[in-house]
């Protein structure tokens, strides 16, 4: 099922997303003071949102004494890339080198091919966000930034357009870049595998590799993309209890 507005693909049963209309008409028609309403957004968790921030937050703790940045291919909404800002600022709030880089054409896929297969029922431009999006994401990394020490120095960056050709001219801009942490959400094979072989000689032993959609049937893209460049044979694809889809491999 897909939604109306952006063309994204939800696995929701009906009766649950009845449910979840009726939560977010709750989360807007909250009796909160406004000084209090961000302090107590665990109210609106659901197993299946606190889940991600779970994983997020093991996986910052296994980079805590690697260096390098992070990246995320895919950002969409921004809430992966703001989960990360703000482990930062509990883990490490003065390391200088650990920036947040986000890559996305803030317009929806880009790039399909027969790889990506036809369960999806997706084409370029689905996964799209608001128009102009990105300015307000920036916005908000700015304000999680100017709530944690060293807010003078700017340490996250958005990257707009096809991740084809930004990747590349972001690591050829930036040679001394080390990634520490790449999170792959670009669901398709183009813009995966074209990340993937960008950033290989910017890996260091211990570099970890978050994956959305390894083994799915929906977007095997992502699989076929990890497969043609680092081989499924030679790393080991884990994860975690709390979530069922979400994966990560470890540079060894």
């Amino acid at each position: 099922m897909k939604t109306e507005k952006h063309d994204a693909i939800v696995l929701s049963s009906s009766d649950e997303k009845e449910i979840l209309k009726n939560f977010i008409q709750h989360f807007k028609n909250a009796p909160l003071p406004d000084d209090e309403m961000l302090s107590n957004l665990g109210l609106f968790l659901s197993s299946k949102s606190l889940s991600r921030i779970l994983f997020f937050y093991e996986i910052y703790k296994k980079i805590i004494h690697s260096h390098g940045i992070i990246a995320e291919f895919g950002v969409r909404w921004g809430q992966t890339l703001s989960i990360m800002s703000v482990l930062r600022g509990i883990f490490e709030p003065f390391n200088r080198h650990r920036k947040i880089v986000g890559f996305d054409t803030f317009e929806g896929f880009k790039g399909m091919s027969e790889k990506d297969g036809k369960r999806c029922q997706c084409g370029n431009g689905s996964f799209s966000v608001s128009q102009g999006y990105e300015n307000y994401l920036e916005n908000i990394l700015d304000i999680q930034e100017k709530l944690n020490p060293m807010a003078h120095i700017k340490r996250y960056e958005l990257v707009k357009g096809d991740a084809v050709e930004t990747v590349p001219a972001y690591l050829k801009k930036h040679p001394e870049t080390i990634i520490s942490l790449s999170i792959f959400d670009f669901d398709i094979y183009a813009p995966t595998k074209a990340a993937l072989e960008a950033i290989k000689p910017h890996l260091c032993k211990g570099s970890i590799l978050v994956f959305d959609e390894l083994c799915d049937d929906i977007f095997p893209g992502e699989t076929v993309a990890l497969n043609e460049t680092l081989g499924l044979n030679n790393v080991r694809v884990q994860r975690f209890p709390m979530t069922s889809r979400i994966s990560y491999l470890v540079i060894e």
